[in-house]
C-alpha cells in the first residue's frame, strides 16, 4: 500500500513540475513534449526547435517556447477553408 501511493505521489509531483518548472531538461522536455529523447536530440542537431547550451553540451528548453512550437504550422479545418474559399469568391464578385 505504501509503496502504491509513493507512486502516486511521485506521479503527482512529476506532472507538478511540468506546470510550473520554466526550464526544463532534455529528459523533461521529451517527457513534457510526449517524444523520445532521440527525436528531440535530432531536433536540436537540425536547430530546428528552439533551446539553449550556456555550457556549450547540455540543452535546456524553455517551457513556453516549447508550447509555442508545438503550435505551429497549425492546420485549418475544413470548414476554415471553406469559409476562406467563400471570402475570396465574394470579393471577387462571384467570378472565378
Amino acid at each position: 500500500m505504501e509503496e502504491e501511493l509513493q507512486k502516486v505521489a511521485d506521479l503527482v509531483t512529476a506532472k507538478t513540475i511540468f506546470c510550473t518548472k520554466e526550464v526544463l531538461t532534455s529528459d523533461e522536455a521529451a517527457k513534457y513534449m510526449g517524444v523520445s529523447k532521440s527525436y528531440l536530440y535530432k531536433l536540436t542537431m537540425r536547430q530546428q526547435i528552439p533551446h539553449f547550451k550556456p555550457m556549450g553540451k547540455m540543452c535546456y528548453f524553455n517551457r513556453m517556447e516549447l508550447e509555442q512550437w508545438l503550435q505551429s504550422n497549425r492546420v485549418a479545418t475544413t470548414t476554415e477553408i471553406e469559409q476562406k474559399a467563400q471570402a475570396f469568391c465574394m470579393k471577387k464578385g462571384g467570378r472565378l
